[in-house]
C-alpha cells in the first residue's frame, strides 16, 4: 500500500511514546536516552509531525508513563520498572502531577489531543483504553513516534499489529539506546512489522490532503 493511502487522515492517528520531560526532556533522569532523542531527531522531528498531523485533521495521542506518589497500581517486577521506582522515590521521575510527568511542551498537548497515561507496564496498549479510543476514532493506521526502540516503541508496534492496525514509523522520529542499537532494531525487527517513512515524506503527504 502506498504511503498516501496508509496515512489518509480519515483513518490515521499519531501516537507519541513517552515524550515526557522526565524521560527525554529537561528533567530527564535518562541522559543516554535523552541524548539519543536529540541526535536521532525525535525532539525536532516529532513536534513537526504532530503539528502537520493536526493541520491535516489527524488526531494526536500521547502515551505516557506515570506513577502515583505512593506507587499504588504500579509494580517493580523487572529491572527497568525497579529503576524507575527508585528515581521516583528520589523526588524526580514520572510522578503524576509533577513536572517530570509532563509532555515536552513542543509536542503538546493541544486541546484536541488525547493523553493516555498508564500506571504500570512498558507498552501503551496493555492495561489502558488506548485500543478502544483509537478504534472509536475509526483508526486503521498508527503513526508511532518517540522512545524507545529498545522496548516502548517496539512494544507499541507489535501490539498495534496484533490488534489489526497498520503501522507507520518515521525513522527519524524514533530512538533507542545506544543509538546504533536502535537502528539495528529498526532494520532487524520493525522492518518486518511496519512501513518506514521520513518526517519530510510524511509531512509532504499530509500537505497533499490539505490542498484537496
Amino acid at each position: 500500500m502506498e504511503l498516501i493511502d496508509l496515512v489518509n487522515p480519515k483513518h490515521t492517528v499519531v501516537i507519541t511514546m513517552e515524550v515526557q520531560r522526565g524521560v527525554v526532556g529537561d528533567l530527564s533522569s535518562f541522559s543516554e536516552l535523552r541524548e539519543a532523542a536529540e541526535n536521532s531527531g525525535v525532539l525536532s522531528n516529532g513536534p513537526t509531525i504532530c503539528h502537520s498531523a493536526r493541520a491535516a485533521g489527524v488526531r494526536v495521542l500521547h502515551a505516557t508513563a506515570i506513577n502515583r506518589p505512593d506507587n499504588a497500581g504500579s509494580k517493580a517486577n523487572c529491572r527497568m520498572l525497579a529503576a524507575s521506582k527508585k528515581i521516583n522515590e528520589s523526588g524526580f521521575g514520572l510522578v503524576e502531577n509533577t513536572e517530570g510527568a509532563e509532555l515536552v511542551s513542543s509536542f503538546g498537548p493541544e486541546p484536541e489531543d488525547i493523553v493516555v497515561p498508564r500506571l504500570h507496564g512498558l507498552t501503551p496498549f496493555t492495561g489502558t483504553s488506548l485500543d478502544q479510543i483509537i478504534r472509536n476514532l475509526n483508526t486503521q493506521t498508527v503513526v508511532a513516534i518517540g522512545v524507545s526502540l529498545n522496548i516502548g516503541i517496539l512494544g507499541l508496534v507489535m501490539s498495534a499489529v496484533d490488534l489489526g492496525y497498520q503501522v507507520v514509523v518515521p525513522t527519524d522520529a524514533v530512538a533507542g539506546v545506544p543509538l546504533e542499537y536502535g537502528q539495528k532494531i529498526l532494520k532487524g525487527s520493525l522492518s518486518l512489522l511496519a512501513s518506514f517513512t521520513s518526517t519530510e515524506e510524511l509531512v509532504r503527504t499530509w500537505e497533499t490532503y490539505q490542498t484537496e
